[in-house]
Order: C-alpha cells, then structure tokens, then sequence
C-alpha cells in the first residue's frame, strides 16, 4: 500500500472533471477569425490573378471563398455572438474550415501552393481549447487531406507553362506538413492542458481559502455581537432580578420573573462563550501558540485510531513556544497536509514543531505506507497520476490525485513559508513547513 496526496474536501464540485471542455470557445472568437479568413483568401486570389496575370480557376476558387463567407454569415445571424460552443459543436466549425481551405488548395496547386501551411492553423486552435478526442478528430482530418493533396491537385497558377515540382519534394514536403500535424497536436495540447488544471486547482485554492476566510468571518462577527450585546443583556438582567426581588413570592408574575433571570443568565453564558472564541479579532491575524494551532488544524480530521503526538524543539536561546497567526491559509493548509497523514498513517502522526531566532519549522510524520517515488518527485502538481501501477485499495485514484497538496503548498507559500516532502526512515511521509520569523511580524 502506497501513500499520495489527499484530496481536499473544500475542492468546489464544479471543477471535478477538469477536462471538460463544454463553452471553452465562444462563437464570436470563430467568426472574427472566419472572416480574416475570407478576407485574406479572397484578397489573395483578386492579387494573384488580376494583378499578377496568374491564371487560375478563379470561378470556382471564388465560390470556395464565398461558401465559407455565407455559412459565417448564416452563423453570425442565427446564433448570439456571445454563445460559448460546446466542444463538439467547435470541432465541426474547424472540421468545416480544413475542407473549405483543402478545396481551394486543390483548385491553386494543391501542396505546391506555399499557403497549404495554414492547414495546420485549425489543428493548432483545436490543441489548445478543444478536448483530446476532438483534436485526435481534426488531426486525422488534417492528415487526410494533405495526403489528398499531394496525390491529386490542379496545376499551380503560374505563367509561362506552368510550375513543376519534383514528386520527391512534394513527398517529402507532405512528410512534413503529417508530422508538424502530430507534434503541434501533442504539444500544444499537452501544454493547453497542464494550463487548464492549474488554472481549475488554481481556483479551487481561492475557493477553499475564501471558504476559510467566511468561517473566520463568522466568527468575528459572532464576537462583536456578543460584544455589543453584552450592554443590554446586562440591563435586562439587572432589571429582571429587581423584579423578582420586589415580587412577593404569592404573585402571579413572580415566576415569570424568576424566568426572565435565568434566561438572561444562559444568553450572557452563550455570549460569553462566542467571546472566547480565536475568531474574535475582525482581522483574521490574532496569534495562537502553535501547538494550539496545529491542534485546531488537525480537529476536524481526527480518526478515533489514529493518535495525533505533538513534540517540541526549542532553540535554547529561544524557549518560549512560537506563536503563528491563525490566518486562514496557514489553517487550511496545514488542514489539509494533517489530514493527509491522518488518513494513511496506521496507529499514529507526529507533529515535531522546532523553532530558532530566525525560523518556525513544522514537520509531519506518519507511520503509513510513505509517498511512492515516482509521485514523490512531482508533489505538489496538482491532479497527479500514478500510472496506475501497482495500486491497492490504499491508493487514490483519478483527477484529483495531488490536489489537496497543492492547494497547501500554494496557500502556505503565499504566507512566506515553504513545503518540502520526504519519506522518514521507518518508510512513512514525512512533510516538513517552515517559516522565517520575519514573514510572521
């Protein structure tokens, strides 16, 4: 059994399946781009045979060009300019424009003609906003039609005679188009899709530290109205216990009375409860020690099997217990590498908490089966995958895996600290988080 990373339960639904692609693309972007195509086709084609005197099927290549203007314009008028496509829906627009521009390569020259590059533009676009399958689609499409048009094609517009070109080199130059096809579709989908998941991990880091920071709010809210409240409950109380000391004991009102006085009782009990609470300062930045801290993190991930051990290791210049801000990044990101350990170890978690003039350092140990080395080396990358090897019922799977830590790492970075992971000597992990004293105040 292998430990990794642990979700984080504050991870929002909506980005649980980050490969999605549903509304990536918006029609308006397609039809600005559909009509530069039109544009620069059209002008193209009046240049090279009215102002060069190239002859060429200008009829039909003109038709090419107009079907593509129509079915933009059909588009542009049905449809909101606004509206986000769905995945499939982009494809059979890009699908629609490598056809219409094979068309009108055939009619000028097929890959003899040097504009037969911009078949990998559709290809590329798809790369980086479409799914996998849809690229794979448009890919193969691509290919297809650049095969195509190294076998059949109408002669390049040329004067005097015509242009030839050795069949080697219009092999040779389809080769290249076919592999700048493959490389521009895993290239540029590989890194379209390590952007997409930081950006969706990214979000769920905001996401869980705004859920903390409206925890932190409620508590602060709670313990200025306890403060304000305080006043007037005092009065109420006091009023409550003259009335019930001036009623004679016979009297109908007297056990209202002696109501009213325990009530007021057990609401200055409750507000006094809420003023007791860490979240009191409106700030967020009251300071707790960090044994304290560490126990508050790891609270709300406690298993009844699992002992939590907190130790200490003072600097001997330095004896007093270290004090962290309960700030919610470093709640929730502790929160979150506690109950990593907690979930894997087998009977215990030790938390060591050592400190010198200069630094605060939190190291998390457990007894369980440690981080494997291939996840080991990219800790911290959110949704990592394990490959699938050797995994056993102690193992996580699927999208999620590493998200929970990165969202750590990253909150606790933004706090000035640092994270590293390890694995101790008896096999468990070990997670080591520090600060230097002076990123604290």
């Amino acid at each position: 059994m292998t430990q990794i990373a642990a979700d984080s339960p504050s991870a929002p639904s909506g980005i649980a399946k980050p490969r999605r692609m549903v509304g990536r693309v918006r029609l308006r972007t397609i039809l600005i781009i559909r009509w530069i195509a039109v544009a620069g086709q059209a002008l193209t084609l009046l240049v090279v045979h009215y102002v060069l005197g190239f002859p060429m099927q200008i009829g039909w290549a003109g038709t090419a060009v107009a079907a593509l203007a129509a079915v933009t314009l059909a588009t542009q008028v049905r449809r909101p300019q606004s509206e986000r496509l769905t995945d499939r829906e982009s494809a059979f627009y890009f699908a629609f424009d490598i056809l219409q521009l094979a068309v009108l390569l055939y009619l000028t020259g097929g890959l003899n003609n040097p504009f037969s590059v911009l078949i990998l533009a559709p290809v590329t676009v798809s790369a980086a906003a479409l799914s996998y399958r849809s690229t794979l689609g448009l890919a193969g499409l691509a290919i297809a039609c650049v095969v195509l048009l190294g076998i059949r094609h109408e002669p390049l517009p040329w004067p005097e005679g015509g242009f030839d070109v050795p069949d080697i080199f219009v092999a040779g130059y389809a080769i290249a188009l076919i592999l700048a096809v493959m490389f521009l579709t895993f290239y540029v989908y590989r890194v379209a899709q390590e952007s997409r998941r930081l950006s969706d991990a990214l979000s769920a880091a905001q996401a869980a530290l705004d859920r903390e920071q409206r925890v932190s709010s409620l508590g602060a809210l709670a313990a200025a109205a306890a403060h304000e409240l305080g006043s007037p409950l005092g009065t109420i109380s006091l009023i409550a216990k003259e009335l019930a000391r001036d009623l004679p004991k016979e009297s109908d009102h007297r056990a209202d009375a002696d109501l009213l006085v325990s009530q007021s009782e057990r609401c200055r009990e409750i507000l006094a409860e809420l003023s007791r609470k860490p979240e009191q300062d409106k700030d967020h930045f009251n300071v707790l020690p960090a044994g304290l801290l560490v126990e508050l993190a790891a609270a709300p991930h406690a298993r009844p099997h699992v002992a939590l051990r907190i130790e200490f290791a003072p600097d001997p210049s330095e004896p007093r217990d270290p004090v962290l801000p309960r700030r919610p990044e470093i709640m929730h990101g502790l929160g979150n590498l506690l109950q990593n350990a907690i979930e894997f170890a087998r009977e215990e978690v030790k938390v060591l908490i050592a400190w010198t003039r200069g630094e605060i350092v939190i190291t998390v140990t457990d007894d369980g089966p440690g981080f494997p080395p291939d996840v080991l080396r990219r800790l911290g990358d959110p949704y990592l995958s394990s490959g699938g090897e050797g995994l056993d019922q102690g193992q996580r799977q699927g999208d999620h895996m590493g998200l929970g830590i990165f969202i750590a790492q990253n909150l606790i970075e933004r706090t000035g600290g640092t994270v590293g992971f390890s694995n101790n000597d008896y096999g468990g992990a070990e997670v080591r988080v520090s600060w230097p004293r002076s990123v604290l105040g």
